[in-house]
This record gives C-alpha cells, sequence and structure tokens, in this order.
C-alpha cells in the first residue's frame, strides 16, 4: 500500500458535528441522525503481530543458523523474509521503548532498563506523550489491541495498585494486557497482572503450568475473540515472551532433548554456528569470527566440573529457547486455523539485545548473586547439576555460551559497541503484502525502524498529535521498500548506539566503537573514566563482524565518526554517560524519584500486598523497624505476617507455632533466623523487628532484636545483608508471601498468617547507622547454608 488514507493526523479523531434536533418528539424529527461509529481502518490493512524473544542473540536460532531449535521461526522465515542486518539496543526496556515508539530510546527517555532510571532526561524512564507508540496509533485507527507476557517500560515507582496507569500498556495503547511488569519472571510462579489487576495463575509447576504456554493461552483466546465479536476490525497483538531471559526455567524433558549436543564446548559451537550461517547464508562467504572476549577462558582451559554446569547450562537454555518457540508455534497455527496468518504483517524479533553474557565466567543457579558480584564456587554448584532449571533454581548460563550464542559477532548484552550485543535476527513473514518467500533482506536497520514500517503497511501516516500533544519526529525509517527489492540500496546511512557507558556510531557501512564495561562486572570499578575508553573503527560492508579494527589505519576517519556521536549523541539526550549497572538498581543510589519521598514510616493494612521494591520503604543500608499489630484466637499461630523478596533473596516476619520469627535470606546461600524463645499467647499482639545496622558500606551485617509487647524476647546477628536488590519478581506483601518463600520454614502455598495482621509500620532509620549494643548472648544466630 503506496499511500496513506485521507486524515489521520491528530488521534483520537476529532468527533464529528451531529445534526441538530428540530422536534420535540421523534416522530417530527426530519433531519435523520448519523449513528456514531468508531473510527475505521483503511481499507485492506493488515492485522499485525509483533512477537519479541528475550536475550537471544544473532546465532541461537536455528533459522539464523544457532544450535537452538525453532521450528515455529523457520517456518515463518521459509514463508516471508529473514533480515541480516537487523539491531536492536543492548538492553531489554530500551529496545522495547524504540519497538514502541519508533524512536531512539534515549530520546524517550529510556537509556537503560526501568530499574536502572536516573533523574537525567535521557534516562529518566518516562516516555513523554509526544512520542505515542504503535499501539496508541493503530488502536486510534481503528485496531483491536492487546499485549501479552513482559512489558518493562513502565516507572518502577508507577507499579502499584493506585498506579498512575498511563504508562501501563493499557494507557498506551492496548485494550486487554496479560503479563508481568519488570525485567523478569519467575517461570514457575509468576505475580502477573490483567489489565492493572494483579493476579496469580491458579495453577503450580506440579499441575504442569508453566509462564510461557500461559502467555500463548491468553493470546490464543483473545485472538479467537475478536475474529469472533469484530471479524470486520484488524488486530494488533504483542506478545513478549520472558524466554530466554533468565531464570532458565523449563521442564527437564525439553532439556533432555539437548542431552550430549554441547559437549563439543562453545570454541567448537562458534565454528558449527558460522559454517551454517554461511550455508543459509545470513552472513557472506567471506565472515570471520570476530575475536573472543578478554576474561572469558576457552573451552579446554576448564576443570572437569566447570564443564559439566557449563553443559548442563546450556541445555536448559536451548530447551528453555525451544520451548518458548513452540508456544509461538501455536499461536501461528492459531491464526492458521482463523484463516487470518496470509493477511497478518507478522514480525519475529529473535532477540531485544544480544545473548547475555550477565552470567559471568562460571554461571550461576541464582542470578541476582552475579549482579552483586558473588560468583558461585563450580565445586559447591555441581551438587545442584540436576536441580538447574527448577523451581529450586534461578539459574543463567555462563558468558562462554553467551559468545557463542552471538555468533560470529564480537561480545554480548549490555554492549552497544559491539554486534555481539545489538545484531538479532528479525523475520518478517506476509504472504500478501511480500511476494518473496524464504528470501535475504541485508540492509541495515534497526528497531526503530519497525514502527514506521507497520503504518506505511497499514496506510496509516504518523500522527502529528496524539490526545492533544504535538508529536516529536519519528526516528525510524520504514523498511517496506526492501519487501520486494532485496537490491535496493540503504536507507538507514545513520545510527548511533549507547549503553551502560559502551557507545558505537554507524555511518555508511563504517563503525567506529568504544567498550566502556564489562557486562559479567556488574558493579561498577571506580576510577574508569569515559576519557580513556578506546575507540575501534570497522568497515562493515567488508567486514561484518568487526573482526578487524582499521583504527590505526584510519585515524581521520575514525575520528570523523567520534564527532559524529558528539552529535547523535547530544540530539538524543545521551549525556552525561552513565556506566554503572547494579548501583543504579538500588533507588536511592541511582537518585530517581521516589515515591514515597522523604517519608520514613510507612504503615500498611492487612491483606495488603504486591508491593515492589520501588513502592515499598527501601530497608537495604540502614537501620529500621517492623512493628506489626496482631491477634491471634489460639497460642500456636502460624504465617507470614510480612514478607518481601523470595527463595533467592529476601526477609519475613512471621510465626510457627506460636514463636515469633525473623528470616533473612541472602541470595539462597545463608540463611539467618531469629525465633523468639516463648510462644506468644492468644490475644492482641505487638510484634517488633529492630534492625540495627552495622554502617561502613554497603550490603554489611546487623543485629536483629525481637520483641513481643515491649519485653525482647530474641535477638541475633544477620552478617551480611543484600546492598541493591531484592528481586525483579518478587514482592512485599502482608499477611502473606506470595511466589516463592523466602524461607521454608512455612510452605509454599497457604502461608497466610492464621491470626489476624491489623497492620504493620516499616520505620527506617538513618543509612548506614551503626550497630546495636550487645545482647549478652540472649539468643544464638542460626545460619543455614542451602
Amino acid at each position: 500500500m503506496s499511500s496513506f488514507a485521507a486524515g489521520r493526523h491528530i488521534l483520537p479523531e476529532p468527533e464529528r458535528a451531529q445534526n441538530v434536533v428540530t422536534a420535540i418528539g421523534i416522530d417530527d424529527q426530519k433531519a435523520a441522525f448519523e449513528p456514531v461509529r468508531p473510527i475505521q481502518p483503511p481499507a485492506g490493512a493488515p492485522h499485525v503481530v509483533i512477537v519479541v524473544m528475550d536475550d537471544l542473540g544473532f546465532g541461537t536460532s536455528s533459522s539464523f543458523g544457532g544450535p537452538c531449535r525453532m521450528p515455529a521461526a523457520e517456518r515463518l522465515a521459509d514463508g516471508g523474509l529473514r533480515y541480516t542486518r537487523f539491531h536492536v539496543t543492548a538492553l531489554c526496556s530500551p529496545t522495547r521503548q524504540a519497538l514502541m515508539t519508533g524512536r531512539n530510546h534515549h530520546a524517550v527517555g529510556m537509556g537503560g532498563t526501568t530499574e536502572m532510571a536516573t533523574s537525567a532526561p535521557g534516562y529518566n524512564g518516562f516516555r513523554p506523550r509526544s512520542a505515542a507508540t504503535v499501539a496508541q496509533i493503530l488502536q486510534g485507527n481503528g485496531y483491536s489491541t492487546a499485549a501479552f507476557g513482559k512489558w518493562h517500560q513502565t516507572p518502577p515507582r508507577e507499579i502499584s495498585p493506585v498506579g498512575p496507569f498511563e504508562r501501563w500498556p493499557t494507557g498506551e495503547g492496548f485494550d486487554t494486557f496479560y503479563g508481568f511488569m519488570g525485567a523478569e519472571m519467575n517461570h514457575w510462579y509468576p505475580l502477573l497482572y490483567r489489565g492493572t489487576t494483579p493476579v496469580e495463575p491458579d495453577r503450580r509447576p506440579e499441575d504442569g503450568y508453566h509462564l510461557s504456554e500461559d502467555l500463548a493461552d491468553h493470546a490464543i483466546d483473545w485472538v479467537r475473540t475478536q475474529r469472533t465479536l469484530t471479524p470486520d476490525r484488524p488486530f494488533f497483538t504483542y506478545l513478549a515472551l520472558g524466554a530466554s531471559h533468565a531464570p532458565l526455567h523449563v521442564a527437564p524433558e525439553w532439556r533432555r532433548r539437548y542431552r550430549g549436543r554441547f559437549d563439543h564446548g562453545w570454541d567448537r559451537q562458534r565454528d558449527i554456528t558460522l559454517a551454517r550461517q554461511k550455508e543459509l547464508g545470513v552472513v557472506p562467504d567471506t565472515a570471520e569470527l570476530a575475536p573472543w572476549a578478554d576474561g572469558v577462558p576457552h573451552w579446554d582451559e576448564l576443570g572437569e566440573n566447570q564443564r559439566a554446569l557449563a553443559v548442563r547450562f546450556m541445555e536448559t537454555f536451548a530447551g528453555f529457547t525451544e520451548h518458548a518457540d513452540a508456544q509461538v508455534g501455536r499461536f501461528v497455527d492459531a491464526l492458521e486455523e482463523l484463516g487470518v496468518l496470509d493477511d497478518t504483517l507478522f514480525v519475529y524479533l529473535l532477540g531485544d539485545n544480544g545473548a547475555s553474557g550477565e552470567g559471568g565466567i562460571e554461571g550461576t543457579v541464582v542470578e541476582h548473586r552475579l549482579g552483586h558480584g558473588i560468583v558461585d564456587d563450580p565445586d559447591e554448584m555441581i551438587f545442584e547439576l540436576d536441580a538447574i532449571g527448577d523451581p529450586t533454581t534461578y539459574p543463567i548460563a555462563p558468558a562462554g555460551w553467551a559468545l557463542a550464542l552471538n555468533t560470529p559477532h564480537q561480545w554480548t548484552k549490555q554492549v552497544a559497541s559491539h554486534l555481539g550485543g545489538t545484531r538479532d535476527g528479525l523475520i518478517v513473514h506476509w504472504p500478501r503484502g511480500i511476494a518473496g518467500r524464504g528470501e535475504l533482506r541485508h540492509q541495515f536497520h534497526h528497531v526503530i525502524d519497525v514502527l514506521p514500517t507497520i503504518l506505511e503497511c497499514a496506510g496509516i501516516p504518523a500522527p502529528t498529535s496524539v490526545g492533544g500533544v504535538h508529536q516529536q519526529p519519528v526516528d525510524g525509517i520504514s523498511m517496506r521498500y526492501t519487501f520486494d527489492a532485496p537490491d535496493a540500496p540503504d536507507r538507514r546511512r545513520t545510527q548511533y548506539f549507547e549503553m551502560c557507558g559502551n557507545r558505537g556510531i554507524y555511518h555508511d557501512g563504517w563503525m567506529a566503537v568504544t567498550r566502556h564495561g564489562t557486562p559479567w562486572e556488574m558493579v561498577a570499578t571506580p576510577g574508569r573514566r569515559f576519557a580513556d575508553d578506546v575507540w575501534e573503527l570497522y568497515d562493515l560492508d567488508a567486514d561484518w563482524t568487526q573482526s578487524r579494527d582499521l583504527a590505526n589505519r584510519h585515524p581521520d576517519r575514525l575520528r570523523a565518526l567520534q564527532e559524529l556521536f558528539l552529535v547523535e549523541a547530544a540530539k538524543n539526550q545521551v549525556f552525561p554517560l552513565d556506566g554503572r549497572v547494579t548501583e543504579r538498581e538500588n533507588p536511592t543510589l541511582a537518585c530517581r524519584v521516589d515515591l514515597l519521598g522523604a517519608r520514613r514510616s510507612v504503615t500498611y493494612r492487612g491483606g495488603m500486598r504486591r508491593f515492589t521494591e520501588e513502592t515499598t520503604p527501601n530497608v537495604k543500608n540502614r537501620s529500621h523497624s517492623i512493628v506489626a499489630d496482631i491477634e491471634t484466637a489460639e497460642p500456636d499461630a502460624d504465617g507470614v505476617i510480612i514478607a518481601q523478596g523470595g527463595r533467592f533473596g529476601g526477609w519475613s516476619l512471621y510465626c510457627t507455632a506460636g514463636h515469633a520469627c525473623y528470616v533473612y535470606n541472602h541470595f539462597g546461600l545463608a540463611l539467618y533466623r531469629i525465633r523468639t524463645r516463648d510462644a506468644i499467647p492468644a490475644g492482641r499482639h505487638e510484634i517488633r523487628m529492630d534492625f540495627l545496622y552495622d554502617g561502613g558500606g554497603f550490603g554489611k551485617g546487623g543485629t536483629v532484636v525481637l520483641t513481643v509487647d515491649g519485653e525482647k524476647l530474641a535477638d541475633g546477628r544477620v552478617e551480611d545483608t543484600i546492598p541493591y536488590y531484592f528481586s525483579f519478581d518478587e514482592t512485599l506483601d502482608v499477611g502473606v508471601d506470595l511466589g516463592t518463600p523466602v524461607t521454608d520454614d512455612y510452605p509454599e502455598i497457604d502461608n497466610g498468617f492464621t491470626g489476624i495482621v491489623h497492620t504493620v509500620r516499616i520505620d527506617l532509620g538513618d543509612d548506614e547507622a551503626g550497630a546495636g549494643e550487645d545482647d549478652g548472648g540472649l539468643h544464638r544466630r542460626v545460619m543455614t547454608s542451602q
């Protein structure tokens, strides 16, 4: 479709004037009234589907020569187009914000993930109203719209029962939403939303539940309902699976499909993948493997336990990925059954960034440990080998596999300077609109180009005004020109890249880049200055993989590209650069707007639940108190009074057999328990926990004192605390511990308090307060390794 429908530049469509009333009674009304009809989409506008897989990398999917079987991706590619030089940002939220808005990610406030937001304009995490989403535009042009799965674009402080909801999916153009709001989710025990209402699945993993299947079920049900009720309207479905982002959760039978397939290791896998990629034509025959990343051991340098663990991590990743693609296949089958597949512009994005190196050299069974600088010992992890992927683990694979999954390019997720972090496979399938079948497209494109492509295919212009707000220019360039012209010259001539201080600039086939940080070193190294970063230069027309650095041979060209980066960066709000990762995930350290402001005390009522870390008092790295007003009818009360986090990090105040208990879970590595010596009698009581922080830095220990009705009944030590964040998926809950339990002292389900929780108050002390007084050995600390 080459021409846009008339009008549609102002959304929502202005209301039309009605015929005036000319009579008191309907029988005497001479001029007929015209029914109010919703705006109609342009004639022939296709249905639109966008599917986003997470953390894949260019060399992961079998459709691009990788080792992970993805039959749905292969089917769509064989019936459509593969884009071999398609680029994203190097992290989740920025890619999704750019995808939805068609603007560069810093230009719409998403310089990092939502959890890494600061107060700087390019990093604050707030999409401006001047950048309407593709969902808002399609919705305003008569489309039914629905989103399922991972969102990760709403500022964390707004993910609360009171919103505001303007930047939730249903506020950004989707009629329906079912999924999760943050960076990742436990696929066995997810905490989800239907619209803006918190929901939990009614099944558990022992019942056969898995999140990817649940999301596909909801997407299929919605499309079937939409075609039944409004078959005259096209639909837009956004399906963003949490796979293959950590945690790598999948049933053993999917993992077993890859038993022995990765025993040869990651070095050999790169060779195998590159050979397959050349056979498919997704890289040229002249392509070379890019250099191996510094600091990552080669396969033959690993010990026996390291290899055994690495193989199991990769088998789990591959099974997780194939299982997710199988759910996409079910969705494709549903579209075919409904007779709409050929009329659907289906965009399958095989990754929102490169494969993740955030698992470090060894990989880990609990992802957040490495984010805080804690490295698992392979000789201890080996005892959990058979558990990897099950509900007791929260795993992520070693960086060596990430490098192999990004074959043939350099580096990984986070590294926006190198193609391993930013180049992903893209499949576009639209039989009614694309003549080619199974063809390749080599034009240089970026995720911001998806929105204008959809609009051109639908015959809809980019609006100049949405909701009364003038729109900033769309940065993307439609890819429609490539659909039937495989040799068309590139229309995207320039594109900047930046993430966590890693930066690059592409212009007319050349790319200048500089890497500032290392993805698995997420706690910043003091003293690393941006001015000290070393720039590299690549001729991508002759060297697709960034394998030959030409900086010394072409200093003038490098200098010109560096200057161009400064221009593009300034234009898009990239400055000031910020190389921090984990530190920014603590809202206090990030200096972003705090929902609670200067409040030092918050009181919760019984039954309140599903509060994210950004909507609760930040108890980390400081003294604090928890004061609970509870009531019991029996002397042997059980259950949770208040809990934050879960099995892989957090704390809980609870009762067991009438005794008040406090437990601090340090990344699943240690449980520090304090328990009152006497049971609490029936009646109404005040249970108080005082945490007296040692001070002297982040993640230090502290003394815990438990009192009941003002009487000190127990105290003890917590030797290590979590400095930056407990979890991206667990919440604070009153009267229950949802998701995974902080401790096995109470069950995963049915752990609600057996009495009444009237209120729970959290009081914050000063940052880095001093240690509390000596308890004289009144109660012993109990530490249990897991």
